[in-house]
């Protein structure tokens, strides 16, 4: 029987029996030999000067003559264990260290020294290296960052830490780890067992104190005396939530603002402060009395918080030189929980005052119209300009026409009236309509300048006489009958046709036109007749009719033209008189027999 020395706790026995030949029968059931094991167990990190004795292998066939030899092998044989081949006592030779191995698996053999045969068969055995408390508590991801919402209730989660031991959990306390708190009380608190911290006090204020700083220590051996400690830092961080009302700095506020700031633009900021941050911080800002809000507006800018006071209306010194402004910033983002600590507003009130600026001269009206007759004399009246100093000193003020503009050289104006008169006859017809820019400055002050546009419409009057076109003749088709109308003709004038209607008439002192006469119409047009039939574009083609027309202006103008009539044979269905298509020859007026002399002068030649 071999067996080993045993340790705590209890050994387990193995029972390794030497296999009997087949048929062999034992009725007993006793082994004939065999090796009976206790587990064999080596303290890890031996520090003595002797190596460190883990066990006895002994055979019962070993009858203390020296006659068997005990063999090891497996891990660790002869480099870390050694076995006495005469006794079979096992040393440990070198210090172990369970965290790097726990258990080393060896074999053992007993065989007869002089003939080297097997007195026991081969067999495994384990060594176990048991654990000693060598390996403090570990935070390895350590050191931790953790956050609470500021003003959280007693006992909420802030962060749960864990720490590790590299001890032996199933044996004995070594690796049985309590949490405690070392810095970071009466605020923060931490579970002994689970690691969970936990807020201690209530209503911790972001805006009194921001970081926290908790060393917690992990302690083996269940916390008790002679245990390894280790320790980390958890930085608690408290977040913001809104439990601060934006608050103006003052009560009142004064700005000065100059009566030429421009509508639409910022003359003005103003900032509420809040202690919170981000969104909780966010406000907006408005005007309160109608007042104020009717010629200023504010927006918020999101970025700076700040409310931009803009212009509405135009200012004007002289109206009023002061305006007062209830101005009200309010969080947008309010928490419920929260709501006792409100009301998450406040008010203060901003007096701008309105500064005097020296104006340029305003005209009494955005821009004039006026009217002159054509055909008016140089210095003709036109129409007057006026324009004021806006100013409480009313500085006189001097008129011009900018140079630049269209129509210069046709009108001046007085320089202290801002009368405009023409400079020359002026003609409808030309251009009628004449666009000027007249400037008015200050005397004391010329760079002041303002401008005003000036329409100056020319009317008419009836200095031109009625024509009519006479660029085209007149068609008469050969089948014309008396009292048909040849063609209904109509007059131009130059002048605005509201000088009158058109009259027409034959003139009085020829003899009457045998062929056509002329009917007005009495509505500014006249149709030609045709006062027999038979014409013939063979006998005469062309034949002219004088025409006098009178327009209805005053003084009563006329003038005569005369028409140019063609006689032609027709197309049929057409519309409108339009002759047919003829040979060259023929337009040209040639008559047939002129035509057959001309083409036996041609075969002859032939």
């Amino acid at each position: 029987r071999s067996y080993g020395t045993p340790s705590p706790p209890s050994p387990t026995f193995a029972h390794n029996q030497t296999k009997l030949p087949d048929g062999d029968k034992d009725s007993h059931h006793r082994p004939k030999r065999g090796w009976i094991w206790n587990q064999f167990f080596v303290l890890e990190e031996h520090i003595g000067p002797d190596a460190q004795y883990v066990g006895k292998l002994h055979s019962n066939s070993d009858k203390g003559d020296g006659s068997v030899q005990y063999l090891l092998s497996g891990e660790g044989a002869g480099t870390i264990f050694t076995i006495n081949e005469l006794t079979g006592d096992i040393h440990a030779k070198k210090s172990l260290d369970r965290e790097k191995k726990s258990h080393y698996v060896l074999h053992a053999r007993a065989v007869d020294r002089f003939t080297n045969r097997a007195v026991e068969p081969e067999s495994e055995f384990i060594i176990k290296v048991q654990d000693v408390n060598d390996n403090a508590p570990k935070f390895p991801d350590g050191p931790f960052s953790a956050s609470v919402p500021e003003m959280a209730d007693i006992g909420m989660s802030v962060f749960q830490i864990t720490a590790t031991d590299a001890d032996d959990p199933t044996y004995g306390n070594s690796a049985k780890i309590v949490y405690s708190i070392l810095q970071g009380q009466p605020f923060f608190t931490v579970d002994p067992k689970t690691g969970v911290i936990r807020t201690a006090l209530p209503n911790m204020d972001r805006e009194t104190r921001e970081m926290y700083s908790v060393i917690i220590q992990a302690k083996d051996m269940a916390g008790s005396v002679g245990g390894l400690s280790g320790s980390t830092t958890v930085n608690i961080t408290l977040t913001d939530v809104n439990d601060n009302p934006p608050r103006f700095p003052q009560k009142n506020y004064q700005l000065y603002v100059p009566e030429s700031a421009q509508v639409g633009k910022a003359v003005g900021k103003i900032k509420a402060n809040d202690e919170d941050l981000g969104v909780n911080a966010e406000m907006t800002y408005r005007i309160t009395n109608e007042d104020g809000a009717a010629m200023f507006s504010i927006s918020t800018d999101s970025d700076k918080r700040e409310g931009i006071i803009s212009l509405r209306k135009p200012l004007d010194y002289e109206k009023k030189k002061a305006y007062s402004l209830n101005i009200e910033g309010v969080n947008t983002h309010l928490d419920p929980r929260f709501s006792y600590l409100g009301p998450f507003k406040d008010t203060t009130t901003l007096k701008l005052i309105i500064g005097d600026v020296d104006e340029a001269p305003v005209f009494t009206m955005d821009y004039y119209i006026m009217d002159v007759y054509e055909n008016a004399p140089a210095g003709t009246e036109v129409g007057m300009v006026t324009a004021q100093d806006p100013d409480s000193t009313r500085s006189k003020v001097r008129y011009s026409i900018d140079q630049n503009a269209e129509g210069d050289a046709l009108f001046s104006i007085d320089v202290e009236s801002g009368l405009v008169t023409t400079t020359r006859s002026l003609d409808r017809e030309e251009v009628a309509w004449h666009n000027i820019t007249v400037m008015a400055s200050e005397i004391d002050n010329p760079n002041l300048v303002s401008y005003v546009p000036v329409t100056v419409q020319v009317l008419d009057v009836n200095d031109n006489a009625p024509y009519i076109a006479t660029d085209s003749a007149l068609v008469v088709c050969e089948g014309s009958k008396a009292g048909q109308v040849i063609q209904t003709i109509r007059a131009t004038d130059k002048d605005n046709f509201a000088n009158g209607r058109f009259t027409f008439a034959l003139p009085e002192d020829l003899p009457a036109n045998p062929n056509f006469t002329l009917k007005d119409n009495e509505d500014s047009s006249a149709s030609v007749l045709a006062r027999r039939q038979g014409f013939s574009q063979a006998e005469q083609e062309l034949y002219q009719l004088p025409v006098v027309v009178w327009d209805g202006g005053e003084p009563l103008l006329s003038s005569t033209s005369t028409l140019t009539l063609r006689v032609c044979p027709c197309q049929r269905g057409a519309r409108t008189p339009v002759c047919r298509a003829q040979a060259f020859l023929s337009s040209a007026g040639l008559s047939t027999g002129a035509l057959i002399a001309i083409l036996l002068c041609v075969l002859i030649l032939l």
